[in-house]
């Protein structure tokens, strides 16, 4: 199975280095400051679970270098999800989970309608 997260912050970056930590091929889209520090020193995880360094299977800006994911985890603001909507296309194909990490009621709604779904399928909680 290969992830992408969309959205390497505090949530985005903790999941998907839990995910990588288990072996999992996750792909990291950032930018900025926080993306040149993913690709040069990997991903560090400090927590009460236990510390840990991963080198994501990538780490990009651009959505279409990662190809067809099998789920997609969007960690992004709310605010953010319209780029994200924009986005999708390039990641999703006819299996693809899309899987929002929002606190938000509409985020599954906003990710299912840009994928072309009638109704979302997935939703993530985070506590």
């Amino acid at each position: 199975m290969r992830i992408a997260i969309f959205g390497a912050g505090a949530v985005g970056a903790y999941v998907g280095g839990r995910l990588a930590q288990a072996g999992v091929p996750v792909a990291f889209l950032a930018r900025g400051d926080h993306l040149h520090a993913l690709a040069r020193d990997g991903l560090r995880v400090d927590s009460p679970q236990g510390d840990f360094v991963v080198r994501p299977w990538l780490v990009t800006d651009d959505p279409t270098t990662v190809g067809i994911m099998d789920m997609v985890i969007v960690g992004v603001k709310t605010w953010q999800l319209s780029e994200v909507v924009r986005a999708l296309p390039a990641l999703v194909g006819p299996n693809t989970c899309v899987v929002p990490l929002q606190n938000v009621v509409e985020a599954p709604t906003q990710l299912a309608q840009g994928v072309g779904a009638r109704r979302p399928s997935w939703a993530g909680v985070v506590e």
